[in-house]
């Protein structure tokens, strides 16, 4: 293998589901089939947010991302035999919770309404049901079992010290309101896997997750993707790979109109309400390239470059953050557009990687 030039680069990984996390694999993969010296799982510092926590934790432990790309296309390799069950499991501690919050507020307006029946007031009640809603519909116990048994597997550390990369993993303080970071030199009260599945409970669909004294919730993208503390912990060049954008309708050729990935529907909101979410979903992470360039011009010698889906990419679009059965086009897809980046020599991603004294081949993928 040649002699690797990684010593001075950084990772951020920014999540995005499931479909986050394979679009971030696929993408490293590329660059890792495509820059001799370069491995993923041979930078100094990584970050990761989200779904990107737990790519992050695997690359800190040692697992290349082209290990990781073959084992998520190839559905006999036992490396990640993700399954359904593993995510979609509903939280019974939540369950139970809001049913004896429910019977509380139900007893409550049919006592008032048997008493003092002019005086019973209805959106009153409603009000207080809300009380009774779960914090999560869904929890993440049964991932962290599974993700426990692939780590150990695999020989990935379970403490932060212990890592042989330095990793700092991105969440968000339910009750703070702001950003948690766990990782050496930080919070460090929690293991790698614990901070990493605190990282990916998305509000409203899974339940907060206790570490130590914190209920945290999925980090958020953040106005820099996290680069700031890849920055902190010294990384000279920091690569960040963003799947989560917003998409545009106004990229056809000729500049006419219409949602792209082949539909009829000239706007977002003829795809329906499920489109519109998602749409509003990407507009408040919006595109980091143009942050990150600004951001880059206010800090000495650190280079940034930025890997996202170009304005009128719809195949991230097109699918739900959560489809597992996606991966195969995700994978295939990241891999293949950041590819065709690295043969742009104007790139921000060929130049940060040749300032690293790492030179993109024309080898074919």
């Amino acid at each position: 293998m040649p002699e690797s030039h990684t010593a001075s680069l950084g990772l951020c990984l920014t999540g995005g589901g499931i479909t986050g996390a394979m679009y971030e694999v696929g993408a490293l993969a590329a660059i890792e089939r495509a820059v001799d010296g370069f491995s993923a799982s041979e930078l100094d510092v990584i970050v990761g947010a989200g779904a990107g926590a737990v790519v992050a934790a695997a690359l800190a432990g040692g697992l290349t991302a082209t290990r990781m790309y073959r084992a998520l296309l190839d559905p006999a390799d036992d490396l990640f035999p993700l399954e359904r069950h593993h995510l979609i499991r509903v939280s019974v501690i939540e369950a139970r919770r809001m049913l004896r919050a429910t019977i509380g507020a139900l007893r409550r307006f049919l006592g008032s309404a048997t008493t003092r029946p002019l005086d019973a007031e209805p959106w009153q009640a409603l009000d207080r049901l809300y009380d009774s809603l779960p914090a999560g519909v869904l929890t993440l116990r049964a991932f962290e079992a599974f993700l426990e048994d692939v780590f150990k597997r695999r020989g990935v550390p379970q403490r932060f010290a212990q890592m042989p990369r330095a990793l700092f993993i991105v969440a968000t303080d339910l009750d703070l309101g702001e950003r948690v970071v766990f990782g050496p030199g930080r919070v460090e009260d929690a293991t790698v896997l614990h901070a990493a599945i605190a990282s990916c409970a998305t509000p409203v669909l899974y339940a907060p997750v206790r570490v130590g004294r914190r209920d945290c919730i999925a980090g958020e993208v953040g106005e820099l993707g996290h680069a700031d503390v890849a920055v902190a912990a010294g990384a000279g060049t920091i690569l960040v790979v963003n799947p989560v954008v917003p998409i545009r309708t106004d990229v056809r050729p000729g500049g006419a109109r219409g949602v792209p990935g082949g539909s009829s529907a000239r706007r977002v909101r003829d795809k329906g309400l499920l489109w519109v979410h998602s749409q509003a979903w990407r507009a408040h992470v919006g595109r980091l390239g143009p942050r990150l360039k600004a951001y880059e011009a206010t800090l000495d010698d650190v280079a940034i470059a930025c890997v996202e889906p170009e304005p009128g990419d719809a195949t991230m679009f097109m699918h739900s953050p959560m489809s597992y059965a996606a991966r195969r086009r995700i994978l295939e897809h990241a891999y293949t557009t950041t590819t065709r980046l690295l043969r742009e020599p104007a790139s921000s991603l060929a130049a940060a990687l040749r300032g690293a004294g790492l030179t993109p081949s024309d080898r074919e993928g």
